[in-house]
Parts: structure tokens; C-alpha cells; sequence
């Protein structure tokens, strides 16, 4: 089919994409209706399309590459990137989708992607043999979603993520520690990674670190902790009792 072999080999496109083969807009749609009458191409919001197999009718651009398409600064963030990473404990319904540029949150094939507003720029790569695709490195992902958990996924969810992690680079979590620059995320990091230190090789050094940030204010360590927590003196939080009752692992004192 006409067009077809060359677009399936871009994953997602759009309507500019089809025109730089055919040469003009006209013909573009042309070709752009005929493949989609055919069953050959599905839209998937405005202006966003993607080819269909025809040997197993799934479209043959993953969910991943539909969320780093959406624009030119997108990329896999939050709960999303730990599910690409393999350290999720569940399968979402939603995709979060770090972009710089601005866009509605939209549903296409039972799943809905969500903007979230990136709050620092480092620690998005591109991995090895997988086209199309731009995520936050694992300690990035940690960072942003200790910083975000009520909103990304849950604490719970997050817990077990942690626990499903075997190493992290604490100069990476450092840098993007720094480059958030809040004295919170210093406490809720050092306290919550403090709880996983061996299975992550974390040194005593990041730790020391961590608290070097902590200033005297104390802060809660989520909404929960609010209504019935303990006071965590090294870390000046106020933690939800029973916490990690919720996973297998951390058990580390709170008070």
C-alpha cells in the first residue's frame, strides 16, 4: 500500500509527516483518509496517528511512544517511568507525560495521558534500542515522585516501587536534589531511601548530605501523618504510624 511501508516505520505522525512524502497537503489527506478507510491507520488525537498491524489489528506504536510524541519535550515521568523501568508493583490506566509545552490530557484506547509540569529539566534519557521513547533515569523518577506521591500513584505504590529497586546512583539523586533545591524533598528523601539504604548501596555519605539540607523546620511527611503521626527527630517529619507496615520491607525507627 502506497505510503503505508514508509509511515509505519515513523511509529506515531502526523499530517506534516505524510505531506513530506506526497509533496503537498492535498494529496496528504488524500493518502491519510484512504489508509484509515482501510483499517491501515487509526487517529489518536488531532493531528496524531499511528499505523495498524494488519496480522493483529493493535496499532504498531506502543503507549510509551504515544506519550513522547505528544511534543517535542515530552518524555515517560512519574509512575509511568517506573512501569518502564519494570520496578511498578501495578499496571496503570494513566500516563504521565513530563512536557515542557503545554497540552490537554487526553484518552485514546482505554488509557488516559495526563501533562505533569516538569519542575527541573535534568536526568531524561533515551534508551538503548528503543525507538521513539524518552523517560527519567531511575534516581530522577525516585526524586519527582517522593516529591509528587499524593498526586502520582500513591504512597503505597510508591513504597513498593522503592522496594523493587536494587540500586540508585546517589550522585545522580544528589544532583537532582540540588537542582529541585527544597529543604522537604532533602527530608522526605534522606527518611524514605534511609529505609532501603542497603538493598539501594546508599553510603552514610548521602545520607550525611541529606541532612546537611535539613534546616529546623519540621514539615509532615504526607497529608495522612496530619491526623495521627510520629515525630521523626533525625528528620524533622511527622510520619504516618504503622508506615511501612504497608510493604515488606524498611522497618527503620521513626522516632
Amino acid at each position: 500500500m502506497t505510503g503505508y511501508d514508509e509511515l509505519v516505520k515513523l511509529r506515531v505522525f502526523g499530517l506534516s509527516d505524510i505531506q513530506a512524502l506526497t509533496g503537498n497537503e492535498k494529496t496528504a489527506n488524500s493518502m491519510l483518509s484512504r489508509l484509515i478507510g482501510k483499517g491501515l491507520v487509526r487517529k489518536i488525537r488531532r493531528n496524531m496517528y499511528s499505523c495498524v498491524n494488519p496480522a493483529t489489528g493493535e496499532l504498531v506504536a506502543s503507549r510509551y511512544q504515544i506519550a513522547c510524541a505528544v511534543s517535542s519535550s515530552a518524555y515517560l515521568s512519574h509512575h509511568t517511568a517506573f512501569e518502564f523501568h519494570g520496578v511498578a508493583h501495578q499496571v496503570y490506566y494513566e500516563m504521565y507525560v513530563g512536557s515542557l509545552a503545554r497540552f490537554r490530557d487526553f484518552e485514546f484506547g482505554g488509557i488516559t495521558y495526563r501533562r505533569v509540569a516538569p519542575k527541573i529539566e535534568l536526568g531524561v534519557v533515551e534508551p538503548r534500542n528503543t525507538e521513539g521513547v524518552r523517560v527519567t533515569d531511575l534516581e530522577r523518577t525516585v526524586v519527582d515522585s517522593i516529591n509528587d506521591f499524593e498526586k502520582i500513584g500513591g504512597f503505597e505504590e510508591l513504597l513498593h516501587c522503592l522496594s523493587a529497586i536494587h540500586y540508585l546512583n546517589e550522585d545522580r539523586l544528589k544532583t537532582y536534589l540540588d537542582a529541585y533545591g527544597t529543604q522537604v524533598l532533602y527530608q522526605k528523601v534522606g527518611f524514605l531511601l534511609e529505609q532501603f539504604r542497603q538493598d539501594l548501596h546508599l553510603s552514610q555519605a548521602f545520607f550525611d548530605y541529606c541532612k546537611s539540607k535539613v534546616g529546623n523546620s519540621t514539615r509532615y511527611l504526607s497529608k495522612e501523618a496530619i491526623y495521627g503521626g510520629v515525630y521523626n527527630r533525625k528528620w524533622g517529619l511527622v510520619v504516618s504510624e504503622g508506615l511501612f507496615d504497608l510493604t515488606d520491607q524498611g522497618g527503620g525507627e521513626l522516632v
